[in-house]
């Protein structure tokens, strides 16, 4: 999803999604971000599983 900074206020920088909506994020997320800039927001599914995985094996060996 590709958003758009609409202006900065205070910590959060307020985006635009596609839909029209606005909403904060917050500037720790996007710490150099600048008025107008189009910010790409997506999900990394292969990361995801990783990490999924690696939690699996840790509570594998905790509850054995």
């Amino acid at each position: 999803m590709k958003v758009i900074v609409d202006r900065i206020e205070n910590d959060f920088c307020v985006i635009e999604l596609q839909t029209g909506v606005f909403c904060n994020l917050p500037l720790l997320l996007v710490p150099s971000v600048k008025e107008g800039d189009v910010v790409e927001i997506k999900i990394l599914n292969n990361l995801t599983d990783i990490r999924k995985e690696n939690v699996k094996k840790l509570m594998d060996k905790v509850f054995k």
